[in-house]
């Protein structure tokens, strides 16, 4: 055997072992609790306040957000889910935005998949009080308290 071949040889199986004894940046999932106060007509405002648990820790947050279109009434909604694609808690932040239809009257179940430019995905779901009726594109800003 020549000795770039061997050289070859010795270099890629150095190469296979550190690639085996790297592990990816695995993105790990996180819970969050959420609330929001909204009102509109026509156009609406909501803000709220939450806690997102990472890796052991509560992370408190801050809500915001307004919508366009066609939005009337005033809700309260506390909403659970969890929190994926997350590598460091700073990934929470950022703008989540959805095209959403729904009604609520008195107390009505709310389900929402959000996502943002992150990356994060967020599975909520909650309870509703109060009258409001939408359908409009949404945008809900989270950052760290």
């Amino acid at each position: 055997m020549n000795d770039f071949t061997r050289r070859s040889m010795i270099v890629s199986g150095a190469a296979l072992v550190t690639g085996a004894l790297l592990s990816p940046a695995e993105a790990a999932t996180g819970s969050i609790a959420i609330k929001i106060i909204s009102a509109g007509f026509i156009f609406g405002a909501s803000g709220g306040s939450g806690v997102l648990n990472f890796n052991g820790q509560q992370y408190p947050l801050r809500i915001g957000g307004i919508s366009a279109g066609a939005t009337i009434g005033a809700s309260g909604t506390d909403l659970v889910g969890t929190a994926y694609h997350m590598h460091s808690p700073a990934d929470i932040e950022g703008i989540y935005s959805a095209v959403g239809a729904g009604l609520s009257v008195a107390g009505g179940r709310s389900a929402a998949r959000l996502s943002n430019a992150r990356g994060v995905v967020l599975s909520l779901r909650g309870r509703q009080i109060g009258f409001m009726f939408s359908l409009d594109l949404s945008g809900m800003q989270i950052s760290l308290a």
